[in-house]
């Protein structure tokens, strides 16, 4: 059948008009999607998803405009939205239709949100967080005619809080609409699996699937700019870290290969994986150019800074953005020639995803680049290149049951209705990623909002709700609307500083809170590639004034970092493996041929692997795990366990060993962990530990990491977030700078009255959040079982100095605490949380004892600066010491002489 029969005569004129075929996700989805079924339809960026989501209600609508609120589009990005509203005006025109189409997000106006009220438009274009506002307001009004609501970019939100609250917010509208269903069109980027993310969308309800999901066509290369990455040059200056003396670095060689490339293109995106380095990596580029061929591009820009930079570059303006992810879903950027990734992109995924900005239709060839920044990151990117041809992508895991997000939106349907328990159960569980809540879970959370816990110890704990058990029903306390209205959505609040232009000017970006307290009024700062002068630093804001041309210094932003999912991890050690068994003909030949790296590259990529072979007789694979001994330069012994799967599956090991070399041997290690493993300083012992104390059984290591998670500025910073999405420490107005400081002494003082309750709903959150999400337990029990079994090597390791694979640990990011409190170690474990063994592992329900992997991409550990993804652990670093960790990139000193030096000077730390 012809997909194009579903539509009017003049519908199927226009299309044919304007294209010359439908594409395979219009061809698919528009006879699934008019038959009135739930559809999830997948397909690669560029593919006519949005327009296969709107024709058919577009059609439908057409002759019957200005009778309320139909259709409704939620999309994460703002700036997205505002493409669709553009986009949407081509049909519109073509159709001569009269339906009206309105944008609501955080950035419209009171006037034009006013106006929605009293003229409804047909088509809403909104975000989820615009979507809950609405749900708890007058404008819920507004949504009661809904028939069908379009969710784009499932992909970005599936597997995050914001995500869950995004499904609850769905159920919240269908519960208000009544029993109409409301169809439900999911977009989306290849995800797998595929069925999960049709639960997801669908909240359990039947759901077709369509599968448009075909592989585009890539031109990839991995480009390593020098022949030698061991021998760089002197870069001649410093890396902006104030460390002293400059280092060699290999950005001397990529500034000028990045600028040809530029040059040789029309329209080129940079990608980078922090904002830090966006702004110093356009601000390099045009002093090598000599004059402005590159802006900088991320999400701390104001929108209408980002809106300007997107329009030089459609407009060809300029030839080059240099963005993270604020670039990354399906905005609209015109015809972009070349993508270049500057070091790996982290992630199969995300890496497809940016690339595929390149040749934005469906039939273009993406042209990428990928630069690694040193040998451990060419060897990643190489794995991600070959698996990114093969379209081999992480498998999504979606977070369960989050109770703090519950916690927000049960407030929000108090406020609007009373409603009984069992109802408001029945209408949480239709929610997918609450699909499997309990009674129980439901009604500790209800005990919270509703005061059980006492006030008088933290004010914060007031009942936000009032819960008739007698009646069985729940109802909202006055305020409890303003309170939910004013901590709306999942995305944490960081304290970030608004840079506004003097004299009532426009919105230029936002500043984080310990740069702007470093920062002077005169001094001349970095945002969007172009230079400000700070004039003044007020409370909550800082105002700047232009500085054309005069030299700036780069912000800083501490934010999370992106680790490497256990899936990759295991696939590179494959590679690793199977590049070794070959010659070096043949492994030089597979490099360049199949795996796509350029000559330097290859080189590089051999050496590294071949130096490792040398150094401990075997390179770390995915069946070999590497246990490197070492003295250091001032003489204390250094283990490291060196893998390649990943941080998740490292940090709970780290934290396991640690407690276990601390209760065994009376002896308290350091511990860094990365992707590429593990290292422990062990400043006081005479010998290494055993290696069997490195070995724990699944048993071993629950109850191990049960027992110092608590304890971690990791625990500490996820407590403090979620309990600031659960209206525990909420801001008091909106739009208002809640300081981050402040945000964390509440949480301490929650967190001091909270350790009492065994049960208490945000305690259990964070360790579910730390357990689940951040950790990868599942598959780190798969890993040590393999050691216990035989099934995976270990192999031994004395050496007089550190191997290549362990100086890519340690060198990297050389780091100390920076905020260890003065408690003795002992008092500070004698403050282990009260918590009742038995309810995390029924809060956690059977995960935890699984021993197949769990592959869900990599929700980012906190703990680093965003200059690179090194963590330190602090392991004793205090209940809710957060995770300000000191990054010197490029000094002589190791850690530990680092953390003499500071002891012995605590002046220097600033």
């Amino acid at each position: 059948m012809d997909s194009l029969n579903v539509f009017s005569e003049a519908t199927r004129e226009w299309f044919t008009r304007t294209f010359d075929v439908p594409t395979p996700a219009q061809e698919k989805g528009w006879p699934v999607i008019a038959s009135g079924a739930h559809t999830l339809i997948q397909a690669p960026t560029g593919s006519g998803k949005t327009l296969a989501a709107f024709l058919y209600a577009i059609d439908r609508l057409t002759p019957t405009p200005g009778e309320g609120l139909r259709v409704l589009y939620v999309s994460p990005l703002k700036a997205l939205n505002y493409d669709v509203e553009r986009n949407l005006r081509g049909p519109l025109a073509g159709l001569q239709s009269q339906l009206r189409v309105a944008v609501r997000t955080g950035d419209t106006p009171q006037k034009e949100r006013a106006a929605m009220l009293r003229h409804a438009p047909d088509i809403l274009i909104t975000t989820p967080e615009s979507l809950f506002l609405m749900l708890t307001s007058r404008a819920r009004e507004l949504l009661r005619s809904v028939d069908t609501v379009i969710v784009d970019e499932v992909h970005a939100v599936a597997g995050t809080k914001r995500g869950a609250h995004l499904a609850l917010s769905l159920e919240r509208l269908q519960r208000l609409v009544g029993d109409r269903p409301i169809q439900r069109i999911g977009l989306s980027a290849t995800q797998r699996p595929l069925e999960e993310i049709g639960r997801f969308v669908g909240g359990g309800r039947p759901i077709e699937l369509v599968d448009a999901g075909v592989a585009k066509q890539l031109d990839l290369q991995v480009v390593v700019p020098v022949e030698d990455m061991r021998e760089l040059g002197s870069t001649g200056q410093s890396l902006d870290l104030g460390t002293g003396p400059s280092v060699n670095s290999i950005w001397p060689s990529i500034y000028p290969a990045l600028l040809q490339l530029v040059r040789e293109h029309r329209s080129t995106i940079v990608f980078v994986n922090n904002r830090r380095l966006a702004e110093r990596l356009a601000l390099r580029l045009n002093e090598l150019a000599e004059e402005e061929v590159a802006r900088a591009h991320h999400g701390s820009l104001a929108r209408e800074q980002r809106v300007l930079i997107e329009e030089d570059l459609k407009a060809g303006r300029i030839p080059c953005l240099v963005a993270t992810s604020s670039l990354e879903l399906g905005i609209d950027m015109g015809a972009v020639d070349l993508v270049v990734q500057v070091e790996s992109p982290k992630s199969v995924a995300r890496g497809l995803q940016r690339i595929g900005r390149a040749g934005h239709t469906l039939d273009a060839i993406s042209k990428g680049r990928i630069f690694p920044k040193f040998r451990a990151d060419l060897l990643e990117s190489a794995v991600v290149a070959q698996r990114m041809r093969a379209g081999a992508i992480e498998e999504t895991q979606i977070p369960r049951n989050p109770l703090d997000v519950l916690a927000q939106q049960i407030v929000a349907i108090c406020a609007e209705e009373e409603i009984e328990v069992a109802e408001l159960h029945s209408l949480v569980c239709g929610a997918y990623p609450f699909a499997e809540l309990s009674r129980a879970q439901l009604e500790n959370v209800l005990d919270m909002l509703a005061g059980r816990y006492p006030s008088d110890e933290f004010a914060e704990l007031r009942p936000r709700i009032i819960w008739d058990r007698t009646a069985g029903v729940v109802r909202g306390r006055e305020g409890a609307r303003r309170l939910a209205v004013t901590n709306a959505g999942t995305i944490p609040d960081r304290g970030l500083f608004g840079v506004f232009i003097v004299d009532g000017g426009g919105r230029v970006g936002e500043l984080d809170e310990e740069m702007v307290y470093e920062a002077r009024a005169g001094q001349v700062i970095m945002l969007g590639a172009s230079s400000w002068r700070i004039e003044e630093i007020t409370r909550d804001r800082v105002l700047v004034s232009p500085a054309p041309g005069v030299p700036g210094s780069v912000p800083f932003w501490k934010g999370e970092g992106v680790g490497r999912p256990y899936e990759l991890g295991d696939a590179i050690g494959r590679f690793s493996r199977e590049i070794l068994g070959l010659s070096e003909a043949k492994a030089s030949q597979r490099l360049v041929e199949e795996v796509g790296l350029d000559a330097f590259a290859a080189r590089n990529l051999l050496a590294f692997l071949q130096d490792q072979q040398r150094a401990t007789g075997v390179v770390p694979s995915d069946r070999t795990v590497v246990v490197e001994r070492f003295r250091d330069e001032i003489g204390d012994w250094r283990v490291c366990i060196l893998t390649p799967f990943g941080a998740r599956v490292h940090a709970p090991w780290a934290m396991a060993v640690g407690a276990r070399l601390r209760d065994s041997l009376g002896i308290e290690v350091q511990s860094i962990w990365s992707d590429d493993g593990i290292a422990f300083h062990l400043p006081d012992s005479d010998a290494p530990p055993a290696t069997e104390l490195l070995l724990l059984t699944s048993e071993e290591l629950d109850e191990l990491v049960l027992a110092e998670v608590g304890q971690t500025a990791l625990f500490g910073a996820r407590f403090r977030e979620n309990a600031a999405r659960a209206l525990l420490i909420p801001r008091r107005r909106p739009g208002e700078r809640s300081p981050l400081w402040q945000q964390r002494l509440k949480a301490q003082g929650l967190l001091q009255v909270a350790r009492k309750y065994a049960s208490f709903p945000i305690v259990l959150e964070t360790y579910r959040e730390c357990l689940q999400d951040v950790f990868d337990l599942p598959a780190l029990k798969k890993l040590l079982h393999g050691l216990h079994t035989r099934e995976i090597d270990l192999v031994e390791v004395e050496s007089a100095s550190a191997s290549p694979f362990a100086s890519s640990l340690l060198f990297d990011y050389i780091a100390t605490y920076m905020y260890e409190d003065d408690t003795p170690p002992a008092e500070r474990r004698a403050q282990a949380l009260s918590l009742d063994r038995g309810l995390p592992r029924e809060r956690l329900g059977p995960r935890i004892k699984e021993e197949e992997p769990s592959r869900g991409p990599l929700a980012s550990v906190r703990g680093e600066r965003e200059a690179g993804t090194q963590r330190v652990l602090p392991l004793q670093a205090g209940a809710v010491a957060d995770e300000e960790i000191l990054c010197v990139v490029g000094s002589g000193l190791g850690c530990q002489g680092l953390e003499r030096h500071f002891r012995a000077n605590p002046g220097d730390v600033t």
